[in-house]
């Protein structure tokens, strides 16, 4: 059976409310009551949604994943060529502007530190960081056949450049201040085009 609207709006509340905790407190001290406070819920409601913090942790790696998707379609919306729909990729991860949250990117990098010790976190963070190297490979894939260059590379070049990435989230949130100001979403499209520019034609058929 569906799950209701409400439903739905509850526990979309009680996720961003672990957003807004783990920014404050950091994972660990994230507690239920935490929680619930930045959420404006009692705890008990929270636990009628969620079974612990772990499951709300879960929903929050499909929530933020789901939000970078959908930052990327729209600014791809209007993008027509390849190395187009590449720069609105890079722009919609590591861009500053609308959209742009730095509390979900200093939760996507204590999720990874999750990630590493619990198995249950690492299953849907990695599958969210699969789909992300499906579609950077597929879009440096694009950008090559239409310069007639070699697509074989095209999965080692998404995997570095998602690598940069989530260097980029990490110095964010680790090491603001002595990071330049908005480096990251060009020096990855200097990257992407270094990349492109760099690889050899495509072997006549």
């Amino acid at each position: 059976m569906p799950r209701k609207p409400n439903t739905d709006a509850r526990r979309a509340q009680i996720v961003a409310g672990l957003l807004a905790a783990m920014a404050e407190h950091g994972y660990e001290r994230a507690s239920i009551q935490a929680i619930g406070r930045q959420a404006g819920l009692a705890p008990g409601l929270i636990h009628y949604h969620f079974k612990n913090k772990e499951e709300i942790l879960l929903e929050l790696v499909r929530s933020l994943a789901g939000v970078a998707q959908a930052r990327y379609a729209e600014l791809a919306a209007q993008a027509q060529a390849p190395e187009a729909r590449l720069q609105a990729w890079l722009q919609a991860r590591l861009g500053h502007g609308p959209g742009a949250d730095p509390q979900a990117v200093a939760a996507w990098v204590m999720i990874g530190a999750e990630a590493v010790r619990q198995p249950q976190v690492r299953e849907v963070y990695q599958a969210a960081l699969g789909e992300e190297l499906a579609l950077a490979t597929g879009l440096l894939r694009d950008c090559l056949a239409a310069r007639a260059k070699s697509t074989a590379s095209a999965g080692s070049l998404a995997a570095s450049l998602l690598a940069f990435i989530e260097g980029a989230f990490q110095l964010a949130s680790a090491a603001r201040g002595i990071m330049p100001e908005g480096y990251a979403a060009g020096m990855a499209q200097q990257l992407a085009q270094r990349y492109l520019d760099g690889e050899p034609a495509a072997e006549a058929s």
